[in-house]
């Protein structure tokens, strides 16, 4: 008999955890509790009620946070103009640590002794998520499936399903199984199928929220983006709250075929893994805060992000976001982002992001009377540059200076 008498088990209704609640009924012989998370993914989460109750779930959460994922969470990301690898804009990474938190909320409020997730034992995700509860309570228990159970393919899931009375889609039945899909409101992800060769190109039907950028429309289009402290307040001159210029983002950019990437990544477990994402929204936003930093950070301050930067991002794509060193890295990098006020203009066209125009009226470190080519009456004195060069040039001239000894 197992010691656990209840646990909360981060559920889609999808097949995978449809069969972990009725797999962790049978083993464990415990009470599940169901957390469902809206961050946007675009889908209708009431089935998973309806699901999670045809099996007796008694305690069903279905939280509508998105809000707090971009507020919290991409924003705070983006403060760091975070990428992975030169390319991916960590859009399943960063929902993760979110994810775990309200687990281990809903874990405290119901009582339970143990929280459970559908990862598989080859990827990331089970990392994140365990990584994050452990983070936020050491004594937490945490099972997951797919590194206990014997129903290692599609086919055993099915199988396991079609016996126990668990509804599936008919997609799953139908043609082999699907692309491997998380979609949030940052990104869509997609693994799997014939993604599995990286000499394989994409589907064009597999794209859900771009259009590609052959059929992208023939005229640019123009926004607006407005800042405050480093997060973007307004678009186009409206106010909107953070999950909405997101999501107006997304909109725009996928209209005009922004974001796609096609990456070989390198998973924490070690193994090399080829997915297609799409970002459009983050993708703007990654050029735009970039040029409000542009005019508004010291040239070593926006360095030292820079440099910076490739850790931070580890840190989010390992599952480390709960850690102190990013809880410390955050406070430096919220601390630059103080004078990093104004707005940015940009075009869209054709899956380009092209800036056309930046400004801060109150921080703007831009001296048009210095770096003007025209007469500055004064403003730069222009022999101050060879004490400049020589001075640099010393350690270079010494080596110089001894090479022509010999």
């Amino acid at each position: 008999m197992s010691d656990v008498k209840k646990v909360v088990l981060a559920y889609s209704g999808g097949l995978d955890t449809s069969v972990i609640l009725k797999w962790l009924q049978d083993v464990y012989q415990c009470e599940v509790v169901t957390f469902t998370a809206d961050i946007g993914q675009g889908e209708e989460l009431e089935p998973a009620r309806e699901k999670a109750k045809k099996f007796g779930v008694k305690e069903i959460y279905i939280d509508d946070l998105r809000e707090e994922f971009v507020r919290d969470f991409v924003f705070p990301m983006f403060r760091a103009n975070t990428v992975y690898e030169g390319e991916y804009l960590l859009g399943t990474s960063i929902a993760r640590p979110l994810i775990a938190k309200r687990l281990i909320e809903i874990a405290n409020e119901t009582n339970a002794d143990a929280i459970s997730h559908g990862a598989t034992g080859k990827g990331n995700d089970q990392v994140r998520f365990e990584l994050g509860a452990y983070a936020l309570n050491s004594n937490i228990k945490i099972i997951a499936p797919w590194r206990e159970w014997d129903l290692l393919s599609r086919e055993k899931l099915l199988a396991y399903a079609e016996k126990n009375g668990i509804p599936v889609e008919m997609k799953h039945k139908q043609g082999g199984s699907p692309y491997s899909m998380d979609a949030n409101l940052l990104h869509i992800s997609y693994e799997g199928r014939h993604l599995e060769n990286p000499a394989a190109e994409a589907e064009e039907d597999m794209w859900r929220w771009t259009v590609s950028p052959e059929r992208a429309p023939d005229e640019a289009e123009y926004l607006e983006i407005e800042y405050r402290h480093g997060d973007p307040i307004s678009l186009n001159g409206k106010t909107l709250k953070p999950h909405e210029i997101l999501a107006e983002l997304n909109r725009l950019g996928g209209k005009h075929g922004i974001g796609r990437l096609d990456l070989v990544e390198n998973r924490y477990v070690g193994m090399k893994s080829r997915g297609c994402y799409e970002t459009p929204g983050g993708t703007i936003l990654l050029k735009a805060h970039r040029a409000i930093e542009s005019i508004t950070l010291d040239r070593e301050v926006a360095h030292l992000k820079d440099d910076l930067m490739p850790r931070y991002a580890s840190m989010i794509y390992n599952g480390y976001w709960w850690s102190p060193e990013r809880v410390t890295l955050q406070t430096l990098i919220d601390q630059t982002q103080q004078t990093v006020n104004g707005w940015v203009r940009l075009k869209l066209y054709k899956g380009n992001v092209i800036v056309t125009g930046r400004d801060s009226k109150t921080d703007s470190l831009f001296d048009p009377t210095i770096a003007t080519f025209e007469d500055d009456a004064g403003a730069y004195d222009h022999r101050d540059a060879g004490g400049f060069i020589k001075l640099n040039a010393l350690r270079m001239r010494i080596a110089a200076n001894l090479r022509n000894k010999k």
